[in-house]
Order: C-alpha cells, then sequence, then structure tokens
C-alpha cells in the first residue's frame, strides 16, 4: 500500500465520509420493535404523516437502507468507500424526523426509547452487511442515566464504532438535565473506559418556536448557535477536566465558528484565572479550569465537517493535530453528491496529497476504527487520483447543487 508521504499523481484517495445519514422504514423498524409496543405502534403508525417530502417520496427515501442505490452513488458515482452513518428517517413513535425531535417528555420516554432502541437494532444489521464501509452511530436518550448507561454498552458490544448520538438539550426542555451536570459523569467515564466517541449532531437543540410564519427563517438563523452549546457546556462546566480522555465530536456544524468562539471562551477562563471577577460577578478557585478552551479543543474534539466551505477549511488548522475529517451528508439535499468530485476539487485543491489523504481517510479511519487495507481495493477502482485533485475546478456542472455552489461566493471558480 502506497503510504501517505509517498503518494503520487496515479494514485487513488481513500474517501471516507463522517456524515452520512440512514433509517428503516416502519415497516422494517417494526421488525426490530419490542413486541410489547408492537399493538401500540401499529395504531401510531396508521396515523402518521410524513411532513419531510424525501422520506414520504418512494424514489428518495430507499436511499436510506436501499443497498445498491447507497453503493451506486456514494461508491462507484462519487468514489466514498466508508461511512459514518447517523439516522436519517423516523423511528417508532417519534413526533418528526429523528435529529430535530426534541428529547422526549416523560409521559412518552418509554415509548420513545423503544423507538430508538429498534433503529440501533436496524442500523447493526445494516452495518453488518458491509462492516468495512460501515460505522454505526447508536443513539441515546439522556432521561435516565441507568438506560443511558446500558444502551451506551450495548453500542460498543454490538459493534457500532461510529460512537453514541449525544442529544443536544434545548434551552426551553426542562425535564433534562442539563450537559454539564455531573450527573452524566458516569456516562462519560463509561465512554473514556470504551473507547467510545461521544457524537453531536448540527441542527439540533433548538427550542420549539411555535406554528408561526417566522418558526423556519428563526430555526435556520439560530441552529447554529445551538449546535454549538454541547460544546461550550462540557469545557465550562469542566466535563474535559474530569475526563480528559473522553472524544467529543462535531459533526455537519462546520468549524469556521470554533476560532472565535475559542478565543471568546478564553478570554473568560483566563480573566477568571487572573482576578477571579468579571464586572460584578466573582468567581471562586472551584470556577477554575484546568486548561484553556484552545487546549481542551486539541485534547478532546474532532470536527465532522460536511460539505466544508473553504472557510471551514481553512480553520482546520485552529483543531491541532489531526482532527478535521471530511463529509459528504449523503443522502440530503445539500449534501454533495452526485458532485463529490467536483466539491473536493473546489475546497482541497492546494492542499498537500498527504494532508488531503489523512482529511478525507485517515483521521476517520483513526477514530472511528476504520481499516485502510480493506477499503483499499474499492477505492483504487472508484476514488479520485492525487492528479485529479490537484488542478483548481474552474467551471461548475450544469446543474450544481447547493453544497458545490455554496463555496462560490468565498472562492471563484
Amino acid at each position: 500500500m502506497t503510504t501517505t508521504s509517498t503518494l503520487q499523481p496515479d494514485d487513488h484517495y481513500v474517501v471516507i465520509s463522517a456524515d452520512t445519514h440512514a433509517g428503516g422504514s416502519h415497516a422494517q423498524y417494526r421488525e426490530y420493535l419490542d413486541p410489547a409496543y408492537l399493538e401500540e405502534f401499529d395504531a401510531w403508525r396508521n396515523k402518521y404523516k410524513n411532513p419531510f417530502r424525501d422520506l414520504r417520496d418512494t424514489s428518495g427515501r430507499v436511499r436510506n437502507w436501499d443497498e445498491e442505490r447507497r453503493w451506486d452513488e456514494q461508491g462507484a458515482h462519487d468514489g466514498v468507500v466508508g461511512e459514518v452513518i447517523f439516522p436519517n428517517t423516523v423511528p417508532p413513535f417519534f413526533p418528526s424526523f429523528v435529529l430535530f425531535a426534541a428529547p422526549p417528555a416523560p409521559d412518552d420516554y418509554d415509548h420513545r426509547l423503544a423507538g430508538i432502541r429498534a433503529h440501533n437494532r436496524w442500523l447493526v444489521d445494516f452495518c453488518n452487511e458491509h462492516p468495512q464501509r460501515r460505522a454505526g452511530v447508536g443513539q441515546i436518550f439522556i432521561n435516565n442515566l441507568d438506560d443511558a448507561l446500558h444502551d451506551t454498552r450495548w453500542i460498543k458490544e454490538q459493534g457500532l464504532r461510529g460512537g453514541i448520538l449525544l442529544p443536544n438539550v434545548p434551552p426551553d426542555v426542562n425535564w433534562v438535565r442539563p450537559l454539564y451536570d455531573p450527573y452524566y459523569d458516569p456516562l462519560w467515564e463509561l465512554c473514556c473506559d470504551l473507547d467510545l466517541p461521544v457524537q453531536c449532531h448540527g441542527g439540533t437543540g433548538n427550542p420549539a418556536y411555535g406554528n408561526l410564519p417566522a418558526a423556519n427563517l428563526l430555526y435556520i438563523t439560530e441552529t447554529g448557535f445551538y449546535s454549538q452549546r454541547p460544546l461550550v457546556h462540557m469545557i465550562l462546566g469542566g466535563v474535559f477536566d474530569r475526563f480528559p480522555k473522553l472524544k467529543l465530536v462535531l459533526t455537519e456544524m462546520g468549524c469556521e465558528w470554533i476560532p472565535g468562539v475559542l478565543e471568546q471562551l478564553d478570554s473568560v477562563i483566563n480573566r477568571i484565572r487572573a482576578t477571579k471577577s468579571i464586572g460584578e460577578l466573582r468567581y471562586t478557585d472551584a470556577d477554575m479550569l484546568q486548561l484553556t478552551a484552545t487546549e481542551y479543543v486539541h485534547r478532546n474534539v474532532w470536527v465532522g465537517a460536511s460539505q466544508p466551505r473553504p472557510a471551514d477549511a481553512a480553520a482546520r488548522s485552529v483543531l491541532g493535530g489531526h482532527r478535521f475529517m471530511w463529509g459528504s451528508d449523503y443522502p440530503h439535499d445539500e449534501g454533495t453528491y452526485p458532485f463529490t468530485k467536483e466539491h473536493l476539487l473546489q475546497i482541497f485543491s492546494n492542499t498537500p496529497p498527504a494532508e488531503l489523504s489523512e482529511i478525507l481517510a485517515g483521521n476517520a479511519a483513526s477514530l472511528f476504527g476504520f481499516d485502510l487495507e480493506k477499503l483499499r481495493p474499492e477505492a483504487d477502482r472508484y476514488g479520485p487520483t492525487v492528479a485529479e485533485l490537484s488542478v483548481p475546478l474552474t467551471e461548475l456542472p450544469d446543474e450544481p447543487n447547493l453544497a458545490l455552489m455554496r463555496g462560490v461566493t468565498d472562492r471563484q471558480v
């Protein structure tokens, strides 16, 4: 196998997407659901109407579970031979799309928990169809610590090496403790012991906006801020102090924002260290953190940057080490398919091959346990070559998708 330090123009990159999505249909989930809930599930399913076009339309939704369709589009067409898989459909008893649903309230916790456990069982079988290609991300809820610990152990035992998907707690959800609460310390300790990454996904954690005309505008404007809150809470809450081996992954929220946030947090941490006060607020030794926010990120944080813009790629230098991973966001409309190679050309054509090899595969392989040797034969058949990704993009396709167009204002083609 060619090493990254000796890549030649004709060598093919291995490409792993750190962010794809998949899920089962309601009929499939029924097969994985605890039998105690089947009668209620059938009644719920008969009343459910999915509001999302891509999950209603037969030709679109099958990309979530159809093996031939996924491989034709990701592998054979786009050269992506490995994927970290987040959920994408509507598990049993969920009120909406899995990622956007708020943490369950006490009165529907048991049913929603049964729903994500059905998804996790489905995901195990889905990943086991092609274990060398797929690293599944298992779901947990954090309403009940014992359940969270049980499911985390199960996720590890079943080989879902993409880690656990941490629910983002919106500010109007007062029945779930905030992530900085020491109540969760046994969960962080278990993840360290199991060497299991903790995943946070963008687009989550927003409060309920109601059914008002401005709701969608408010969501798209504020979702970046709410997606970032787990990182801020875990830094300032001392989680990384108490658990220096914890691995936190920030997926599909870019990283252009990270330098500014770290500058702000470092300023707060350093000022409190120096003066134990900010204005009229007073702080004690209990508020002192061992490191700066930047140092915590260098030690504890990875980024799965889906369809990154030039500004995201430029900001990767603040992460330190090998912490920046590329993602396609397949099968979402804003993802890079069917123009992944053009997207990579647009963003990374000036990146040294050894570094680009780490961004496209090496970093994800190290964190999630992909075997690059096992992916090499398919990469050599379908993956882009060093020469192909070394020439700047000069023109857009006839019908470029959103992901490819996002970088045009930052860097003219």
